[in-house]
């Protein structure tokens, strides 16, 4: 039974969501703000964090950061519509995704489970004939257990930068499209307007560094996709 921590101080919200996610196999915890939400993240027992940007005394991202200081735990974000920015700011700290608000239960189950999917532990069957690791230069991935070393040393992911890495890693020295990273990392077609592909590709570039030439590991064709390359 997936663990999940709700933090919204929606008191009303959180009711409703909670008893929908037990009906459909989560246990839940609740709290109501940021603070007492990093805290009980920091527990390290919970497979998923779904947090609202706003909230009194820590807000959602500042909550986002403390989580991400300390765990790579999947955190699925709740925003307020319109709130773009705060959008794109919690995906470049390290969210997987993001829900606008007001959202339906079943919605917000479907994205949980579909994070959980992109993040499980266990070796799915797609890898069975390489169980091991997927090497592109100095980058080894093992699918199965979500681990990444980047020229020997370990590469700390989000669930979501690993499957988008996973994806340009196995098409290592081609341009894939958008699309394309869409539907083999998220399992979806690619939104219109979506940028979260471009914002967590930003994330991967600053954590693999830069080539010699000083050129990014991944390179981008503007309207097109992304290549991972190879040396």
């Amino acid at each position: 039974m997936p663990r999940v921590l709700l933090v919204d101080d929606d008191v009303d919200l959180t009711e409703m969501l909670s008893m929908y996610l037990v009906r459909e196999g989560f246990e839940v915890q609740v709290v109501c703000d940021g603070e007492s939400g990093v805290a009980e993240a920091a527990r390290g027992v919970y497979a998923i964090v779904v947090l609202d940007i706003m909230m009194p005394r820590m807000s959602g991202i500042e909550a986002l950061r403390r989580i991400r200081a300390t765990s790579q735990v999947p955190v699925l974000m709740l925003t307020a519509r319109g709130e773009n920015i705060d959008r794109i700011v919690g995906l470049d700290m390290g969210a997987d995704d993001y829900v606008p608000k007001p959202c339906t239960p079943g919605e917000l189950a479907a994205r949980i489970r579909a994070i959980l999917r992109r993040t499980e532990t266990r070796e799915p069957a797609s890898t069975a004939a390489n169980p091991r690791m997927l090497q592109v230069g100095e980058l080894a991935l093992w699918p199965g257990s979500r681990r990444a070393l980047w020229r020997g040393q370990p590469l700390e992911l989000t669930g979501t930068e690993f499957g988008l890495l996973d994806v340009l890693a196995r098409h290592a020295g081609q341009l894939v499209s958008k699309e394309t990273i869409s539907q083999q990392a998220f399992g979806k077609p690619l939104a219109r307007f979506d940028r979260r592909i471009d914002v967590h590709i930003s994330s991967i570039r600053q954590k693999l560094g830069t080539r010699p030439d000083g050129e990014s590991w991944i390179q981008s064709v503007r309207g097109r996709g992304y290549q991972l390359l190879e040396d």
